[in-house]
């Protein structure tokens, strides 16, 4: 329970010093003059586009953003020279040595229902090309979504009875700080144990306070049909993201192999074309790395992506498997500190 808690505060700590950052940044003007740092672009990771509003208690709200805020991001990053495009055009891109330019491009994670909603509009409008990648599992109901669950599970009961591993414990969820420190054990146990019996469990124990996890994925995420109508759009791209959106660096390769080349196949067989982008399921440095990006290059994707934070530098073309990417996220929705984050100064200093 104290690591967990000493997690929270870190996060919490995390988030003031990353937003003081961004907005030092912002009121000196240093993204209004880009170097070095600033790379040839970025390419932006968003999940949620949907309208303001919602619980109290909302632990993924960094997943979401308002269409208000694509919008103002989209206009902030053309006025800061950056040239939208697909993302499957950039190895063709970063591979020219006579092009100078700097791009951003856009992508959307798991598959949301309020991409094609919300966001598309907003790409529309301004004629921005973007990619919504698609967890098979999520897209055919039969894989549900942890982080979402449990989400709903805490905020629903005021007390939780969980087995961690070592027998039933009883947490306290009434206080909106109970009710993070009980999500944050549940997110804790998804990375110590196998990731589909953790699911499972967490399942197990929605459905004991009446809650239908395969209900709230149908009602979040884009099935078959609304994808289709997606790929009707033409600036949108679609993307492999797994099977069933695990650790892939906690899988064997065989099965990491599968998660990966089967998603593309399905996906090929849904619209006649298969993608030849990818996104890591988490995508953070303990759950996608070397391995994962050999075989990434190994099942022909041309582009491959990560969460790693940071802007494309000029050597990116040679590792199109592993590239970083700059989240939108949703406690940072100011266009300046989208400014910010374009300059690329925050990642040279996290370096630093």
């Amino acid at each position: 329970m104290l690591a967990i808690l000493k997690s929270t505060a870190r996060h919490a700590l995390k988030h003031a010093v990353i937003r003081s950052i961004l907005e030092a940044i912002a009121l000196f003007g240093l993204d209004r003059r880009p170097g070095a740092a600033a790379g040839r672009g970025v390419i932006f990771t968003l999940h949620h586009v949907r309208p303001a509003g919602g619980a109290a208690f909302a632990p993924n709200r960094h997943l979401e953003i308002t269409p208000e805020f694509l919008d103002e991001a989209i206009g902030v990053a053309k006025a800061r020279g950056l040239v939208p495009v697909a993302l499957e055009e950039l190895p063709r891109l970063l591979a020219d040595p006579s092009d100078t330019r700097r791009f951003c491009a856009f992508t959307l994670d798991d598959g949301y229902r309020d991409n094609l909603v919300h966001a598309a509009p907003v790409f529309r409008r301004h004629g921005v090309p973007f990619t919504v990648f698609v967890t098979i599992g999520f897209t055919t109901r039969t894989r549900t979504m942890w982080w979402e669950t449990a989400a709903r599970l805490v905020a629903r009961v005021d007390r939780l009875a969980f087995d961690f591993g070592a027998g039933v414990e009883t947490l306290e969820c009434r206080s909106l700080g109970a009710k993070q420190v009980a999500f944050e054990r549940l997110a804790h146990f998804v990375a110590s144990i196998e990731e589909d019996a953790a699911v499972t469990r967490i399942d197990e124990a929605a459905r004991a306070a009446g809650l239908d996890p395969v209900a709230m994925v149908a009602e979040e995420v884009m099935d078959v049909a609304d994808l289709q109508r997606l790929f009707t759009e033409p600036l949108a791209r679609l993307g492999a993201h797994t099977l069933t959106h695990p650790a892939l660096s906690r899988l064997d390769e065989g099965r990491a192999r599968e998660e990966m080349a089967r998603s593309a196949e399905i996906i090929a067989e849904w619209i006649g074309h298969r993608p030849t982008t990818f996104a890591f399921p988490y995508g953070s440095r303990d759950t996608c790395g070397a391995r994962e990006a050999r075989i990434a290059r190994e099942l022909g994707f041309d582009v491959a992506v990560t969460t790693g934070p940071g802007v494309l530098g000029s050597a990116d073309h040679e590792t199109m498997t592993a590239l970083p990417r700059v989240s939108l996220n949703g406690l940072y929705q100011k266009g300046r500190l989208v400014s910010a984050l374009i300059s690329g100064l925050p990642f040279g200093l996290a370096r630093g």
